[in-house]
């Protein structure tokens, strides 16, 4: 009777597992917009806390560079510890994403959508 739809259940399958990949991946978002990194340059003198997705969250300069004569330097500090932030952020996305993707049995290199 229902021999000629013996596709459309594995079409059922192949929507299911599509939204269910959807949600993951959406709670993936989520997780890194909450994951956080910090990036730093001096040695630790300047430290940007960025979220995993890039967005940065605080700025901590140490007090000791505040000198008006040193400003480009600070200037130059805050720019690489903003930039250390970020890659360490891309770094960490990449992470979450391929351990989606391993978690999904998705074949390696298949990029997901971020």
């Amino acid at each position: 009777m229902l021999k000629g739809l013996g596709g459309l259940g594995d079409m059922a399958k192949m929507m299911k597992a599509a939204q269910e990949m959807q949600e993951k991946l959406g709670q993936m978002q989520a997780d890194l917009a909450n994951l956080t990194v910090t990036g730093e340059s001096g040695a630790g003198l300047v430290k940007v806390t960025a979220t995993a997705k890039g967005e940065v969250k605080s700025l901590d300069i140490d007090p000791s560079i505040l000198v008006a004569s040193e400003k480009e330097v600070v200037e130059d500090l805050i720019l690489a510890a903003i930039h250390d932030a970020q890659a360490r952020a891309q770094v960490a996305a990449q992470r979450e994403t391929q351990r989606l993707a391993d978690s999904l049995g998705l074949p390696p290199g298949m990029n997901l959508p971020l």
